[in-house]
């Protein structure tokens, strides 16, 4: 079975069908290349799952060991290369409203950079990953 079905509906939108759910997402193309920027575009969708696959498999490591990671954020800026253009960086930063123990911290900061999507993306695509904890570190 597929994962989604995707329609193009005009003036550089698309609308993707998730299968299994029927939940939908809409797509435009950028204000920068020819689009209104209503909606996520499709770079941006690989940018924020990138963050979105990260907190994923964090929260199943967290439930694995014991670890109390509720309340973790995330951000990420997505920087766009040109000829050809692409993203060419994507920036995140993992924000936690408690400090771990050094022995958690390597484990939260080893599965988030082995996450399935940042294995996925090509390796010119700078991954620059930050991760921020409420005492600091």
């Amino acid at each position: 079975m597929n994962t989604a079905s995707i329609t193009y509906l005009g003036e550089l939108r698309t609308q993707a069908t998730h299968i299994r759910s029927g939940r939908q997402i809409i797509t435009d193309a950028p204000v920068d290349n020819h689009g209104k920027g209503e909606a996520f575009s499709p770079t941006d969708l690989v940018s924020s799952a990138l963050v979105s696959c990260m907190m994923t498999v964090i929260g199943i490591m967290a439930q694995t060991h014991q670890i109390d990671v509720s309340g973790m954020e995330g951000e990420v800026l997505k920087v766009m290369g040109t000829d050809p253009r692409r993203i060419s960086e994507l920036k995140v930063l993992l924000r936690f409203p408690r400090d771990y123990k050094e022995h958690d911290r390597v484990l939260i900061e080893r599965t988030a950079r082995t996450c399935p999507v940042a294995k996925s993306l090509h390796p010119d695509l700078g991954q620059d990953i930050q991760f921020s904890y409420a005492h600091g570190r």
